[in-house]
């Protein structure tokens, strides 16, 4: 199994299957020179309707008999694809909990620095909302 999303051209712009690149913001993939040289020779361009773009997971989706380029992309490239190709429930999902894993991912840093000021663990845990041991285990670090 490839972990390439798949650049696809679809016969019909009214389908809704994947995502139009640009849709997805900038992708590095869409600079390098085996992209523009798929796109040159399909005759198409990156600002294409038809042109879409799936996840790799998901490349069993492509119609059968239509041009694709696996590319490939970064996780947070991914990760913008896969929100963007998700139902819309899903997709609010998906982004509320990136925006927690982003403010949770110095949780620890954090508690750590409010112990060295002298935040009393008890309080830490009031305004947190974190288990006592998450904060015993932050002061071991």
């Amino acid at each position: 199994m490839t972990d390439d999303a798949y650049l696809f051209l679809l016969d019909d712009a009214t389908t809704t299957l994947g995502v139009p690149p640009s849709a997805v913001g900038d992708l590095a993939c869409m600079d390098t020179p085996a992209v523009q040289a798929w796109l040159a020779a399909q005759g198409s361009s990156a600002t294409s309707p038809l042109l879409r773009l799936l996840p790799p997971e998901e490349r069993g989706a492509v119609p059968e008999g239509a041009e694709r380029l696996p590319v490939p992309l970064s996780d947070e490239e991914l990760s913008r694809v896969r929100c963007r190709t998700a139902p819309a429930a899903l997709a609010d999902l998906e982004e509320e909990l990136l925006a927690y894993r982003d403010c949770a991912g110095g949780r620890d840093g954090l508690i750590g620095r409010a112990l060295a000021a002298g935040v009393p663990p008890h309080r830490i845990v009031e305004l947190t909302g974190v288990d006592p041991t998450t904060v015993t285990a932050a002061a071991e670090r």
